[in-house]
């Protein structure tokens, strides 16, 4: 059987174990021209842009409708919602359940933990970042620096790309020094899907006594992680992109249990313990645990979470294992017919990722010249 035809890939779609949750998805339909290019008839579209954002499901939809249900007879605040999908959630980047929080958005998000953790004292001034990284990432890590009387063009080390593509892990591991405080690193590299060793960076980066963290956008939903066993200092993530969650939906967060006795940079009421929340005292008494990062309460319950929870128990139910394997063969799979139909002349397409499985994320980079 040809590769390249459709027979074979659909006989890949007939094999895969996951192939049913796509029932569960809502699919867009279009206009389009048949094969004849001048029947037009009313097809599904071919989404390739999950790793940007994700589709609506069904699933989400029916929790957003339960969530309605109850905020009209006003048990929304009696639904636990928030505390439920964070402890899904934590399932699917290795942490305990209490390490887990949604809340904010990725950017807010940023702020929030770094202004936990750069703490310049001494020569420990300077923050690693990368020019490959989300810009959002990097304004973030500027305006930190300058809100603790830094000078980002002296204490933001950014880690060249040799090749326009990807960042040398020995590169980022070069740049670590006694005069690091904080380096901040994406998981996956949005522009080429580079997957970065996490296990081994965090442990580079604590050899020299630095705070090292992760925007997992690209990979929260598609790779597993162990961010408590790696001993990450700290992770977010959206929830629209792979965990579909839609675009108004809460972000994730995760603490390791051993800074727990920090506070955080941006405290808020809903962060406070909930022993003496409704005491309204001034000063702030920390939950124990990574609840103390929560940026408000109406980031912790409502409309904004429900479609976290819906969505994260689905990839639960998936398992995150086997939503890998399918996301490589996939990826191999498109990789391949990229390269059998589309280089050369008249397209001009070639893959701008990395082939390896275990140096790339869940999405394939096709370059055109």
């Amino acid at each position: 059987m040809e590769r390249t035809g459709l027979d074979y890939a659909n006989k890949l779609h007939a094999e895969d174990p996951l192939a049913g949750y796509k029932e569960r998805f809502y699919i867009p339909e279009r206009n389009t021209l048949d094969m004849d290019g001048l029947t037009k008839s009313i097809k599904p579209i071919i989404y390739m842009d999950g790793n940007s954002l994700g589709l609506a499901s069904k699933d989400v939809e029916e929790e957003m409708k339960a969530e309605f249900e109850r905020w009209k007879d006003l048990s929304t605040r009696r639904s636990g919602v928030d505390k439920k999908a964070a402890e899904l959630q934590s399932k699917l980047v290795g942490a305990k359940p209490e390490e887990v929080i949604v809340t904010g958005s990725a950017s807010v998000n940023v702020h929030a933990l770094v202004s936990t953790f750069y703490k310049p004292e001494g020569k420990r001034t300077k923050i690693i970042g990368d020019e490959l990284n989300f810009s959002s990432d990097i304004y973030a890590l500027a305006s930190q620096l300058r809100l603790k009387g830094r000078d980002p063009k002296e204490d933001l080390i950014i880690v060249k790309s040799r090749d326009g593509r990807t960042i040398s892990e020995d590169d980022i591991i070069a740049a670590m020094s006694d005069e690091v405080s904080v380096c901040h690193l994406p998981s996956v590299y949005f522009v080429s899907g580079q997957l970065l060793d996490i296990k081994r960076l965090t442990e580079a980066a604590h050899e020299h006594g630095i705070i090292i963290g992760y925007d997992c956008c690209h990979s929260v939903g598609v790779i597993p992680h162990e961010f408590h066993e790696w001993g990450v200092d700290y992770a977010l993530w959206c929830n629209y992109k792979y965990m579909n969650g839609s675009t108004g939906s809460i972000a994730g967060l995760f603490v390791h249990e051993k800074h727990f006795d920090v506070t955080p940079g941006l405290p808020t009421w809903w962060g406070n313990s909930p022993s003496n929340r409704f005491d309204f005292e001034s000063e702030w008494t920390s939950t124990g645990n990574a609840e103390s990062w929560h940026l408000g309460s109406n980031l912790g319950i409502g409309f904004g979470v429900s479609p976290v929870y819906a969505s994260s128990k689905m990839v639960v139910e998936a398992g995150l294992d086997r939503i890998r394997e399918k996301s490589l063969k996939a990826t191999d799979y498109l990789m391949y017919l990229v390269d059998e139909l589309l280089t050369g002349r008249p397209y001009n397409y070639s893959v701008g990722n990395p082939r390896e499985a275990e140096r790339r994320g869940g999405h394939v980079a096709v370059e055109h010249e």
